[in-house]
């Protein structure tokens, strides 16, 4: 019969018993991720099995390894280095997560151990499938195959091997065992794929998730009531349970015991909670020495345990058992909401998410130090969370800090209720706190709670177990997960960000790496964007990044760029339309119409084209919101810069500019109206001049000089040489014809030229308001009780890319309104290119436009952010002037010899390189009005800036 082994769940750290016996009915359960290692001897039908039940690529054989690296399957002389590609394999799958099984005859110890100890080092479970065939069975089967030219004796000392490590199997490490002893269970196995139990992405929420409450039960319950469940109570008058109305859930975040006065109370609402499928539970450090102290291991009566322990010992002997078997089943760590949600008491990085070993338990319930103790003796926690790089929100306890305050997507949210703090919980998706404050002080700290937990960033766990390795339930419902690593001396950092530091970029390289626990929470890695990237956006997909191109950005934002942390967004490029067959002309409106309407977009805006050079402004109203939001200096409230992230004007020039700005903002009600404390405007600093000076002065201005210097004398010559009878009539043509294009051409920048001294001269042009935020806290006493608030208030923000461009446009009028001297206004004209009146009437109004000498104008969807027929529609394409494409492609360009070569200009290239700029700068601006670090915000702008380098031609 078949026979299916597994770690029991309990005792703990009693020896394991024998493997139970199950029915051959049963399929065999196979923890996904694993990894499976098929043993039997040659010829036991290890591959057919393989081939029957597992992917292709889920499958790695011994045999086809040799085949690989020797050109033959059989050639044994060629195993080691087989192995040694089959190990490297299954090491790039384990990483990434996958299932893999390992095909070879596994009878031998050594080799098993191995690949055990391949799963440890990737925090997978390994699993043992045994085919235990007949001796007889596998000698006739290798009879009938020529390739195997081996005598009986070999599966005859195979065999013996085999029989000899069956009952040890588990012993060597494997999770869970399954034997299959004859050919007729071979045939009718079946696998069955299992969630670990950490897995439970399923559950989407909301959830209410609650901080350490180390036996405060007094508060546990007005936390509760205050989140808007409802208790149930006992013939006694006892917690428990709660629903909520709406469905929500509480999740616990460990540390349930201890310190406070009434564990048994706190235990029995949590415990009923869970039961009743209200509630979930994570072990935090001090529920795991509870249940050896229970169960009569030797451990060390101290930090709040005497406590429980006479707590506990006053409930009934079957209490005192239910809560032994609650505490020791509760699984280290939780995945919920399809990936996007992780909850564990100390934290977990994002190599741990998910999978099942004893140092993902011991990293779940104490978290890394560095090794070094504080001045109180506490071990310095190692600032993991400053590190994190995962999609996934992390939130944990286990280290007391005064207020919760986000760092890279993660959360602690214990606030010391028993040390006479307050009582947390985040609700999820809403990402808002709710917190009561503690009666009193339950229990005196060693390090004071008010401290910045930067400074002292630990607080003394629990006892951690000195008796053996642990074995918890971690990988499926009938087995037990995490292994035998002992406990590291401390838990992991819940530091917040302590204000601004200087910005570096960090190599992480030994001895001058910033990532200890001294680095700052807005360092930016040089890893988060060197290599070959993909950047993943919400409305354009993926966006990949060649490491050519991000070296070359690398050397701006390095060098040249603003401070990132006003980096929330780079504007795209923008594409013309399609080229024109009108004569004389390269771009005109009617193409760019019909281009969008082709896509499904039917309702444009035409904007101004204003000539001058694009700018981000990013405006605070006043120095505490950008110290608070954005880490900013004294004296610095904003930041104004280029689309290639450079600064665009001196330090005080774009101070008093924002100052401007700013006043602006309050005149026309909009800091109010938008409940704001910063904003980020998109649009044009005029004139062209102001930034471009140097560029106009040595190459149009001189080009010009120069030809309009020559080209009469040379008419001049050529007229005379003409009356002298000399036939270059032809030639004095087009010299004629080049001398009005070069007056065209010094006639096509000049409008774009005035002086500006300071401010005065100078003009902005907004025409989108891209985002606003509230301003961040002005204390950090935390939350009165009871109130709830956004958890980061000023790191969150709205973005307004789905307000259509007229209303854009309405808040630039205001804006001019309160300050027309600075501030310019947008003229615009709506186009429904469907209707062929509406279409002439935009056409007339490009031709009137250029006419009078401005570039062009810009066609966009009216709707802002428009999706067509093939998904996301393009921001804007732009249709500039006869005159005004003089400066961009020579003064000589409507020649028809050089209009006829430039008509064959590719612009493919082009618009996708201003759709996928488009989507990074979106994707920014969202990753910034949710409130996300740093990197991932900067992750996008770094990109666009490395788009930027690809081959595109400059002057489209």
């Amino acid at each position: 019969m078949s026979e299916t082994s597994q770690l029991p769940s309990e005792p703990l750290n009693e020896p394991l018993n024998e493997p139970p016996i199950e029915t051959p009915s049963e399929p065999l359960a196979i923890p996904n991720p694993s990894l499976v290692v098929l043993v039997g001897v040659t010829g036991s039908g290890k591959s057919t099995f393989a081939r029957r039940h597992f992917l292709p690529t889920q499958v790695l054989s011994s045999d086809f390894c040799r085949g690989l690296v020797a050109d033959d399957e059989n050639d044994q002389s060629a195993t080691a280095d087989a192995f040694d590609v089959l190990n490297f394999i299954a090491a790039r799958r384990l990483t990434a997560g996958r299932l893999t099984v390992v095909d070879a005859t596994n009878v031998q110890r050594t080799s098993r151990a191995r690949l055990v100890e391949l799963a440890r080092a990737h925090d997978v479970l390994p699993v043992a499938i045994v085919l235990d065939v007949p001796e007889s069975v596998c000698v006739a089967r290798n009879a009938e195959r020529p390739d195997r030219a081996f005598g009986a004796h070999v599966v005859r000392r195979q065999h013996g091997e085999l029989r000899r490590s069956l009952r040890g199997l588990a012993r060597e490490g494997f999770r869970r065992v399954h034997v299959l002893r004859s050919e007729a269970e071979i045939a009718a196995a079946t696998i069955e794929y299992t969630p670990l139990l950490n897995d439970r992405r399923e559950l989407t929420g909301p959830f209410d998730v609650i901080g350490d409450v180390h036996g405060c039960r007094d508060e546990l319950e007005a936390l509760l009531i205050r989140l808007g469940y409802r208790l149930r109570r006992d013939d006694e008058g006892r917690a428990v349970g709660g629903t909520h109305p709406e469905g929500r859930r509480v999740i616990f975040l460990g540390d349930l015991v201890d310190r406070g006065p009434d564990t048994p109370g706190v235990l029995r609402l949590a415990m009923g909670m869970v039961a009743a499928g209200e509630a979930f539970a994570v072990p935090g450090n001090h529920e795991n020495k509870l249940v050896r102290a229970l169960r009569g291991r030797q451990v060390r009566i101290g930090h709040g345990l005497a406590e429980s322990l006479a707590q506990l010992g006053r409930e009934t002997p079957e209490f005192r058992t239910e809560v032994e078997r609650f505490c020791d089943g509760l699984v280290s760590h939780l995945v919920l909401d399809g990936g996007r949600l992780v909850v564990a008491h100390a934290g977990l990085k994002e190599a741990y998410q998910g999978r099942a070993s004893g140092r993902v338990r011991s990293f779940a319930l104490y978290g890394d130090t560095t090794g070094e103790s504080d001045e109180y003796g506490l071990p310095v926690r190692y600032p993991w969370a400053r590190d994190y790089r995962g999609k996934a929100m992390v939130l944990y306890g286990h280290t007391p800090v005064p207020e919760p305050r986000w760092e890279n997507n993660t959360l602690c949210l214990d606030t010391g209720c028993v040390f006479g703090g307050r009582l947390t919980a985040l609700r999820y998706p809403e990402r808002e706190l709710v917190s009561v404050p503690a009666a009193r002080e339950y229990f005196e700290p060693r390090r004071p709670l008010a401290e910045d937990p930067a400074e002292h960033p630990a607080e003394q766990p629990a006892e951690r177990p000195a008796e053996g390795p642990a074995t918890r339930p971690e990988e499926a419902p009938a087995s037990v997960g995490d292994g035998a690593v002992d406990p590291p001396a401390a838990g992991a950092s819940g530091a917040r960000d302590t204000g601004p530091a200087t910005l570096v970029i960090d190599t992480g390289a030994s001895g001058d790496s910033t990532t200890g626990p001294t680095a700052r929470p807005d360092t930016l890695h040089v890893n988060d964007v060197l290599g070959r990237r993909f950047v993943e956006t919400r409305h354009g997909g993926r966006v990949r990044i060649e490491e050519s191109n991000a070296l070359a950005a690398l050397e701006v934002m390095s060098r040249f760029a603003v401070d990132p942390r006003w980096l929330v967004y780079l504007p795209p490029t923008m594409s013309p339309p399609p080229t024109t067959t009108l004569p004389g002309l390269l771009e005109h409106p009617v193409e760019a119409f019909e281009a969008y309407r082709a896509d499904g977009v039917e309702d444009l805006l035409c904007e101004q084209k204003h000539m001058g050079s694009r700018a981000v402004v990013v405006v605070c109203r006043d120095a505490a919101t950008a110290r608070g939001r954005f880490g900013a200096p004294d004296g610095v409230t904003g930041a104004v810069y280029t689309r290639t992230g450079r600064p665009f004007l001196a330090p005080d020039l774009t101070e008093a500019l924002l100052a401007r700005l700013r006043a602006a903002m309050t005149t026309s009600g909009l800091w109010d109206e938008l409940a704001a404390g910063w904003a980020v405007f998109d649009g044009e600093i005029m004139p062209w001049s102001a930034k471009a000076h140097a560029l106009i002065r040595r190459q149009y201005a001189a080009t010009g000089a120069a030809a309009r210097a020559a080209l009469p004398v040379a008419v001049d010559a050529l007229a005379r040489a003409v009356g002298r009878g000399v036939d270059v009539a032809d030639l004095l043509e087009r010299t004629r014809g080049r001398a009005a294009n070069a007056d065209a051409f010094t006639a096509a920048y000049q409008p774009y030229c005035w002086p500006v001294d300071g401010l005065a001269g100078l003009r902005f042009a907004p025409f989108m308001l891209l985002a606003a935020g509230g301003a961040p806290p002005t204390s950090h006493a935390g939350p009165a009780a009871g109130v709830g608030t956004r958890a980061g208030d000023g790191q969150t923000a709205t973005t307004y890319l789905d307000r259509d461009n007229l209303w854009h446009l309405a808040v630039a009028d205001r804006l001019a309104a309160a300050d027309p001297d600075l501030l310019a206004t947008t003229a615009r004209i709506r186009v429904d290119p469907a209707d062929p009146k509406s279409v002439a009437a935009g056409t007339r109004w490009w031709e009137e436009l250029t006419a009078a000498g401005g570039e062009g104008m810009v066609v966009k969807p009216f709707a802002g952010l428009a999706r067509g027929r093939r998904g996301l529609a393009l921001a804007g394409v732009k249709v500039r002037g006869r005159e005004y494409l003089r400066i961009i492609y020579g003064a000589d360009y409507t020649e028809a010899v050089h209009l006829d070569r430039l008509r064959e200009r590719g612009l493919g290239r082009k618009r996708s390189l201003a759709f996928r700029e488009y989507a990074l700068g979106l994707e920014a601006l969202e990753r910034t009005a949710a409130g996300e670090p740093l990197w991932r915000v900067h992750e996008c702008v770094f990109a666009v800036l490395a788009l930027e380098s690809e081959p595109v031609d400059p002057r489209l």
